[in-house]
């Protein structure tokens, strides 16, 4: 019986992965130091900050990397950001010294994702406070050359250890750090209980408790991620569907049978995107080694 329900939660998670999979958005192709997929920059600006970045890599070492993107897709910034980092390789080998900067336009999101080497120079708070105190304000007055070239130049100053968070008059802005995958693990636990402690007392309450409580958890949980994907009623529904037939099937044959298929749709960027020039070198990380320090907010 044990081994019933562990084929059956384990089925639930696959499913579950291979919808999330499919709205993961993918890193696009990298193009410099400056990589403007939603034409946030000046052409001007652009080439400014791509040889401004190249010139302190050449002084440092250290990889600043500019990205901007017209829509998360769903996706979370933090997540998004780890895996452009870790594609893009950005820093030295062994050095972790590399910061990535990414900008959602549709979302209105901004993140500064922080090597492991660089960690100590550009804590959490100060990319919290460049982000609120020196990119945020400008964009939110339509100037994006300024906040983003004045941002560039913060994460700079801030490595070298010379960065001040100017003062910002009015309403401070809430520091926000998404995670909006806790709401679903929390959701399926409680779901997994339900269904343990039913089985204890009956094999019967033990199938009816795991085939509400596990798809209601999951609707629940994946609805506070998808929810602006209108998939909430389709998912939840398509679980317990799914969870309906395996139960039929166990309780016929006694065993189950079928895979899971990992060949979800893709997102993949397009091309386009100004302003983005790579000086004549042939840019490119050697490093990576991104743990989810730095730091995320609007404007």
């Amino acid at each position: 019986m044990r081994f019933l329900y562990l084929k059956l939660l384990i089925t639930l998670l696959l499913s579950l992965l291979v919808v999330q999979s499919a709205f993961t958005l993918e890193a696009p192709p990298l193009k410099g130091r400056v990589n403007d997929y939603a034409s946030m920059l000046s052409p001007a600006a652009a080439r400014s900050i791509e040889a401004k970045l190249a010139a302190f890599e050449q002084e440092t070492s250290n990889q600043v990397v500019l990205l901007t993107i017209n829509s998360l897709e769903g996706d979370t910034i933090e997540a998004f950001a780890i895996r452009v980092g870790e594609a893009w390789k950005i820093g030295q080998k062994d050095k972790g010294n590399g910061v990535l900067l990414i900008l959602a336009k549709k979302e209105r999101k901004i993140r500064i994702e922080v090597g492991t080497g660089l960690q100590g120079a550009l804590p959490d708070i100060t990319a919290g406070q460049i982000i609120r105190n020196v990119i945020a304000p400008s964009l939110r007055a339509g100037d994006s050359d300024k906040g983003i070239s004045s941002g560039i130049s913060a994460i700079i100053d801030a490595t070298k250890g010379e960065f001040k968070a100017p003062a910002v008059a009015g309403k401070a802005a809430k520091n926000k750090k998404s995670n909006k995958y806790g709401t679903f693990i929390a959701l399926l636990v409680v779901g997994t209980i339900i269904t343990a402690m039913a089985a204890s007392s009956s094999r019967t309450a033990g199938i009816m408790a795991g085939g509400v409580s596990l798809p209601a958890a999951a609707g629940i949980g994946l609805g506070a991620v998808l929810w602006k994907l209108g998939i909430l009623a389709i998912l939840g529904g398509a679980a317990g569907f799914v969870l309906y037939l395996l139960m039929k099937l166990f309780n016929a044959s006694g065993r189950g049978g079928g895979g899971s298929g990992w060949g979800g749709p893709t997102i993949f960027y397009g091309g386009g995107g100004g302003g983005s020039s790579s000086g004549g070198d042939s840019f490119s990380g050697g490093g990576g080694d991104f743990d989810g320090g730095g730091s995320s907010d609007d404007w």
